[in-house]
Formats: C-alpha cells, sequence, structure tokens
C-alpha cells in the first residue's frame, strides 16, 4: 500500500501553526486531487488543505481543536486507491520538529518567541495522556509542564473545546488566574500598605531547560486590572520589536497640497458607486502613487539579507487594514503598478473587506515589498510607522484638512483655503540615504498634487 503524508501547508511570513478547525472527509472516505479534506484556522486566515493525491483517506493524524505546526503531516493518502483496513487515528501527533521554510532569516526570529513554550522539554517526568479522563493535545500538554501544572491540577480546568476538551486559551486562562490568586487575595490590605512588586514569569523548575521571557516587575495599583495579550498582538509586538533591533529606522515628511484630487473624488464617487456597486476610497489612489515612484526609485523596493540587498522584481504594495478584533493585519496588492485606478480600487476594496473579517487567503497576506498605512482614517494628522520587515520602507498618510496656504499666482501670493495632508515615510537606514527616502516620499506627493481634474474611471 502507497501512503503519501498531506502536511500543513506555509501559511504565510511570521505564521508557524495553523488549528483544526473541521475534517471535511472521514477515514475511508475516496478524494480526489485539489479536493478539500480538512478546515483549518490561523490568527489570520480560515482556509482549507487540498490532497495533493488520489486516493483513499487512510487516517487522521490530529482531531478537530488540536493545533499543527507548519510542516507536520496531518493526513495519510492511499494513492493506490484500494480497499484497505483504516487504521484507528492517533491520539497524539509524533514529536518531529518540522523544516519550516523562511524567505529571509528575519522570519525565523519572528517565530522564535512563539515556538519557545512548545519547545519547553522539562527533565522532570512529563505529562502524559494515559491516565487521564479526557485527551489533551500535545500543545495544552507543554504549556502545562512549562507553567508547572500537574495533570490532577490540569484535570480541574474546565474545557470549552468539543466535548468539554481543554483549548489552548482555557490552559493560558487558567494559568493567568492561577498566578493571580495571590495578588487578589491581598488586594482587601492593598490600600494600608506599600504594594509590593508582582512577579508575572510563572515558577519554571530548576531543571526546566527551556529560554523563558523575563517580564519586568511593575508595581500594581489598587484598581488595576491584568490582560493576558492575545497570540496575535505577542506576535505584533515581537515583530515590532524585531523591525526596531534590525533596522535603524529614519523618517522624513512631506506636506502635499491634495486640492484637486479631492475636487475631483468629490465629482466622481456618486456616479462610480451607482455604477460599479462599490465606493471610490483614496486608499487605491494613494497606492498607484506610491507604485509609480516606486518604478521611478527602484531601491526602495528592496529587502536585506546580511550584506546582501536583494531588489525586488515586482512592486507588491501591502496596506494596513484594522480589524474587528483591534488587531492589524497586512493584506497585500500583487504587481500593483500593472493595475489602472480602476482595477485597484476593485482589488483594494475586496481584500480591505474579508481582512476585516478575517477571511482573508494565505497568499493575500506575503510577497509585500512596500508598505502603506493609513493613519488619517483614524483622525491622525501624521505618524511615524514602524518598518515591516523584511522590506525597507513604509509610508504613512495623514487625514486630509482644510487650512490656510499661500498660493503664488501671476497676480502676486495670495492665501486660501486648500486641502492638505502630511505623508510620513519610514526607511531602514543601511540602505536607504536620506537623499533617497526623502526624495522618494516628495515623489509621491507630486504625483498627488498634480491630479488631473478631468480623468476618468
Amino acid at each position: 500500500m502507497a501512503e503519501k503524508p498531506i502536511v500543513m501547508p506555509k501559511m504565510g511570513e511570521s505564521i508557524a501553526e495553523a488549528t483544526i478547525i473541521r475534517w471535511l472527509k472521514n477515514e475511508g472516505d475516496r478524494v480526489e486531487k485539489d479536493e478539500p479534506i480538512v478546515e483549518i484556522a490561523t490568527d489570520k486566515v480560515d482556509s482549507e488543505i487540498p490532497s495533493t493525491e488520489a486516493g483513499i483517506l487512510v487516517k487522521q493524524m490530529y482531531k478537530d481543536g488540536d493545533v499543527v505546526k507548519v510542516g507536520e503531516p496531518v493526513a495519510m493518502i492511499n494513492t493506490e486507491g484500494g480497499a484497505s483496513a483504516v487504521a484507528p487515528a492517533p491520539t497524539a501527533a509524533p514529536a518531529t520538529t518540522p523544516v519550516v521554510e523562511t524567505p529571509v532569516a528575519v522570519e525565523a526570529a519572528v517565530t522564535a518567541i512563539e515556538n519557545q513554550i512548545q519547545a519547553a522539554q522539562p527533565a522532570a517526568e512529563p505529562l502524559s495522556n494515559a491516565d487521564g479522563s479526557r485527551f489533551y493535545s500535545p500543545l495544552v500538554l507543554n504549556i502545562a509542564r512549562t507553567e508547572g501544572v500537574s495533570m490532577s491540577e490540569l484535570e480541574t480546568v474546565p474545557g470549552t473545546g468539543k466535548e468539554g476538551r481543554v483549548t489552548k486559551s482555557d490552559i493560558l486562562a487558567y494559568v493567568a488566574n492561577r498566578g493571580n490568586v495571590q495578588p487578589a487575595a491581598a488586594a482587601a490590605s492593598v490600600s494600608a500598605m506599600p504594594v509590593a512588586p508582582v512577579a508575572t514569569t510563572p515558577a519554571i523548575s530548576t531543571q526546566t531547560p527551556a529560554k523563558v521571557e523575563v517580564k519586568s516587575h511593575i508595581s500594581l495599583n489598587p484598581g488595576d486590572e491584568l490582560i493576558e495579550m492575545d497570540r496575535v498582538r505577542k506576535l505584533i509586538a515581537d515583530h515590532m520589536v524585531m523591525s526596531k533591533h534590525t533596522s535603524p529606522h529614519v523618517t522624513s515628511f512631506v506636506e502635499a497640497d491634495v486640492t484637486n484630487l479631492v475636487n475631483w473624488r468629490n465629482r466622481v464617487k456618486d456616479s462610480f458607486k451607482k455604477r460599479e456597486g462599490e465606493n471610490i476610497t483614496f486608499t487605491p489612489i494613494f497606492i498607484e502613487a506610491v507604485a509609480k515612484a516606486i518604478k521611478d526609485f527602484p531601491m526602495i523596493n528592496v529587502s536585506v539579507d546580511g550584506t546582501t540587498i536583494i531588489k525586488r522584481k515586482n512592486i507588491n504594495v501591502g496596506m494596513a487594514v484594522a480589524q474587528q478584533n483591534g488587531n492589524l493585519i497586512v493584506p497585500v496588492i500583487k504587481n500593483a503598478d500593472t493595475m489602472n485606478l480602476l482595477g485597484l480600487t476593485r482589488a483594494v476594496n475586496e481584500v480591505a473587506n474579508r481582512a476585516r473579517i478575517g477571511k482573508l487567503t494565505p497568499d493575500e497576506i506575503q510577497g509585500g515589498t512596500y508598505t502603506l498605512t493609513n493613519v488619517g482614517s483614524f483622525g491622525n494628522v501624521l505618524g511615524t510607522p514602524v518598518i515591516n520587515q523584511p522590506q525597507v520602507a513604509i509610508m504613512a498618510v495623514g487625514a486630509i484638512r482644510k487650512k490656510p496656504a499661500v498660493l503664488e499666482t501671476e497676480y502676486g501670493d495670495v492665501i486660501a483655503i486648500r486641502h492638505m495632508m502630511y505623508l510620513s515615510h519610514s526607511y531602514d537606514h543601511r540602505v536607504v540615504d536620506g537623499a533617497l527616502g526623502g526624495m522618494f516620499v516628495r515623489r509621491v506627493a507630486d504625483y498627488l498634487e498634480q491630479w488631473d481634474v478631468n480623468r476618468e474611471i
């Protein structure tokens, strides 16, 4: 019997694992090539894993709710397609170390913190499912080991998963509350004495070789609330710190007069909405200007790998989108320089709508070569954005406001009310000097200021 594995695919930069949501095929079912067999979810997107072979699904390696690393097999397919005895699904995945491809060395730094808990293997007697009354995933057991939770204590943790199983969120919530018992008990007397520092780092056995992030000891005041970061926020925090450690950031600012652009959009937006059934926003206009400027200054469209500069051929512009839960995601408009304004508008609206509800595909959040973020959508006039590694530059566009401005006319200078906005350009000073970074943002502003008021779309 020829069995071939179906592995967890790479789901984008900084994503090292995914959760099994629901099996679409049962053991013993016939599957065709490219037919979806299981639904999965990450912190960024929901997706399906298609079968890479035609045959019989003989083994499901994981159950619903299990967390699987990228590169690990999730199912086995008998490509001969004959009737064979179907082996029962194992209760736990083999303890293997997957090989995760990374585009640059920076990827490893982003995922290292996320993998520390899973990598922790203490020398003490390991926890096991053998004597328990319910099943625990390898991830839950690893977290329990790291946090010093015994099997008898783990049995008391309430589970919200299928059939009462303990999920990753359940064990993390239990550990957070468990660590806060002592501070809560002392809250009644906290006003009568100085507040002592609270240790937020969980107790780890001295025999545990795993690396542990040491948090600062910060004093608590009466009424303070402890909120544990969710997984996405932890990844964002780690990525931002890594970016600052990797790239010396420099930011240049330009103020642009976008009066012609604003007047043009006000003139065409109603007819565009009626004809196309969707809105035309400023975002695709900004992306068009950025793509044009990148063609003028291609050394902005690069990445750095050690001492090697990688000059990108394609112009893939990422746009930061705030999700409903407050986290940030950056879908990518691929080959933005090859689209007209109508194509950019449709692409921007489509990915922005799905990004807000977490329905992007893995391909739509990777491959970016430059990023645009609109801080003006929050009423901010300018910002100093952090570079989205491994890119070397990012631009923030501020709110468009009416301001008095001096205009030069054939009759002399006059003061007029104009629509003005700031552009903020942060860049990696290792490879982008002030001249290039400054000229680039100025060129983007020029394209916006020189907008043709008679342009058709």
